[in-house]
């Protein structure tokens, strides 16, 4: 018998084990290294019960049982898994793998999964964080992703800072001739309750696909309704979009937890346009709508990122009504005509029936500190019979909560009211507000039609300077400094506004008769200085061709209480003058007019300017300062300022 080669045992030996294996063979055997390679990825424990490979040219990869916990160390039941499936089915197509190292998954098929998106009360930990993977890093190129097929799924969503507690059933069915993924939500987000609808296509990515992804988004949360409706080219990157979004409901700030960006408070709106995603950033561009009274439209473009998102604005309304614009100052925004909600109509009486004027609502500063943003506004023509102004220019900035509105302008006739604005947040929910406001060449005639009472025309200029440390715009007025100066030359003004300041009986009925309606105006000056809330009086001057109308008195922001005393000192004998002032009394929103309780002595327009000589000097460099160079103005405050005036002659 010959003796068999060593080298033919050694290949029967291992021929033999091959069979044995192959014979023997359990793919189970290689669930502990799924597990922990996918556990290292995820960063947290994975679990499978059975693992099952049918080799091919597409290998179909099933695992059944599989569990993926929540991360380590988040306060959850050991039986309460971030999401758990009965079967999930794999096809892996080994050409592309071999030649193209590309991953192309032509089926995923996942059998009564169900996932829980929860977080703490605090915010700090979640179930859907995935720290520490080995996968963490710069995300790689997404697997192509055929057909996803999904049976019996369910979301279950729990995120107490965001007052969202709703669940999601998910499947995917045949609708139309064609595979769809439906989802259905219901429960409450933001404290609102909330219902929507999604279909999408369920074929998402590969390259043979001819048809883009459709989706189709119903929305309902509170009064805010949302619908979404178009197709993707690429699914996994969100591009390719040619999707049009359509937002409505009573106020934008309810968009404030949907969308992740601080918006005020505005009256109901409905805005419609383009989304997209492209170079990073979600886009909704080319929208146009109403919001109020007033139409909006634009682009707004967010940047996703650490440690805020970044918003990029540019609007524009080509009428604006600046009550829909109350909001950003704290007021309740838009007309009464446009509440719609019961909160929005208790909220509008409350702030009618409010004794104050100013708004006291307190700026949030974690919500302004949510986002970056940079916002342009043009609002092409403001609208309103009472309204002075004529177009509204903004440029707005939020870095890290603190906000620079440089500049806030507003046209009025040929001139411009021109603000810059800086809002540094401090401690304890404090702000520091520095505010410069000049204004150049005002149209006074404009003005004056806007009160629709009193008339008149000239050209008025100054400046405002605040500086204060509070959270609201009454906080600031009420604890302030700063000053106030306006000047105003040449023009006209009503000679009923002139009687009237002075009780002048007998200009008024010559005025009823319809004899001069227009009295010349040579120049006003008026400087108040403000102090911890108190405006005072250091000039208050109308000098006219007959009379010289004085001002005297404060106007106390904190308190918001208005105690002024006008009065008119001729500068000829005028009949039918009672030589007593008037006064300005009682709160700002509904101040009285009496009469002063004495006569005065008319010592001459001297005496009582005696005591702001050195301030009007001061005040002659100013009188360039948006009104140009004035003889009458000039002349005026340097006259009053070197020569006393002869007091006038008593009446007869």
């Amino acid at each position: 018998m010959a003796r068999v080669p060593r080298w033919a045992k050694i290949a029967g030996g291992v021929l033999l084990a091959l069979v044995v294996l192959a014979a023997a063979w359990r793919w189970a055997w290689l669930i502990p290294l799924v597990e922990a390679r996918a556990g290292a990825a995820l960063g947290r424990e994975v679990e499978i019960a059975d693992l099952d490979v049918d080799l091919g040219r597409v290998t179909r990869v099933t695992l059944s049982g599989v569990r993926i916990a929540v991360p380590e160390g988040y306060p959850a039941a050991a039986d309460a898994p971030f999401a758990r499936a009965e079967n999930v089915t794999v096809d892996i197509a080994l050409g592309p793998l071999a030649r193209e190292r590309r991953l192309s998954l032509p089926r995923i098929a996942v059998v009564r999964p169900e996932v829980w998106v929860a977080a703490t009360p605090d915010g700090r930990a979640s179930t859907y964080a995935f720290p520490g993977g080995e996968s963490s890093g710069e995300p790689g190129e997404p697997p192509e992703i055929g057909t996803l097929e999904i049976v019996d799924g369910r979301v279950r969503v729990e995120i107490p800072h965001l007052g969202a507690d709703f669940a999601a059933d998910v499947a995917t069915r045949r609708e139309g001739g064609a595979d769809r993924i439906v989802a259905a939500a219901k429960g409450t987000y933001a404290g609102q309750p909330i219902s929507g609808t999604l279909t999408g296509g369920a074929v998402l990515s590969l390259r043979e696909a001819a048809e883009p992804y459709p989706v189709d988004l119903s929305l309902a949360n509170g009064p805010t309704r949302v619908r979404l409706r178009g197709t993707l080219s690429d699914p996994l990157r969100l591009a390719g979009a040619a999707v049009r979004l359509r937002l409505e409901g009573a106020n934008m700030a309810d968009l404030t937890p949907l969308t992740g960006v601080p918006i005020p408070d505005t009256p109901p709106y409905r805005i419609e346009g383009d989304l997209d995603y492209r170079e990073g950033a979600v886009r909704f561009s080319d929208f146009s709508g109403t919001v109020g009274n007033s139409d909006l439209s634009g682009t707004i473009a967010v940047v996703p990122g650490e440690p805020r998102p970044k918003l990029t604005a540019e609007l524009r309304s080509e009428r604006v009504d600046l009550r829909d614009l109350g909001g950003f100052i704290g007021e309740q925004p838009g007309a009464e005509a446009v509440q719609q909600t019961p909160e929005q109509k208790r909220a509008y009486a409350a702030a009618r029936a409010d004794a104050r004027l100013l708004p006291d609502t307190p700026f949030n500063l974690p919500k302004l500190r949510a986002a970056d943003v940079d916002l342009t506004y043009r609002g092409h023509r403001i609208e309103g019979e009472t309204m002075p102004f004529d177009d509204l220019e903004a440029h707005l900035r939020i870095d890290d909560g603190r906000i620079r509105l440089k500049p806030l302008s507003f046209g009025v006739g040929t001139g411009r009211i021109v603000a810059d604005l800086d809002l540094e947040p401090q401690a304890e929910d404090r702000i520091r507000l520095t505010a410069d406001i000049d204004v150049r060449n005002l149209d006074f005639a404009r003005m004056m039609r806007a009160t629709q009472t009193f008339g008149g025309e000239g050209r008025v200029g100054g400046r405002a300077r605040l500086t204060a440390t509070g959270n609201s715009v009454a906080s600031f007025l009420g604890n302030g400094d700063g000053e106030l100066v306006l000047i105003m030359t040449g023009g006209d003004l009503s000679a009923l506004l002139v009687s009237l300041s002075g009780l002048q009986l007998g200009n008024a009925v010559i005025s009823a008769l319809g004899l001069p309606e227009r009295m010349p105006l040579r120049c006003a000056v008026v400087a108040m200085p403000l102090t911890d809330g108190l405006l005072d009086t250091r000039v208050a001057v109308i000098d006219t061709e007959s009379d010289n109308i004085l001002g005297d008195g404060s106007v106390n922001l904190k308190t918001e209480e208005l105690d002024y005393r006008i009065e008119t000192v001729a500068k000829r004998p005028a009949v039918g003058s009672v030589p007593a002032p008037i006064r300005l009394v009682g709160p700002l929103k509904s101040p009285a007019i009496v009469p002063g309780a004495e006569a005065a002595a008319r010592g001459g327009l001297a005496a009582v300017l005696g005591v702001v000589l050195t301030p009007l000097a001061a005040l002659v460099p100013t009188i360039q300062l948006g009104v140009g160079e004035d003889n009458d103005c000039g002349e005026l405050i340097r006259r009053v300022t070197t020569e006393p005036v002869a007091p006038p002659q008593p009446a007869r």
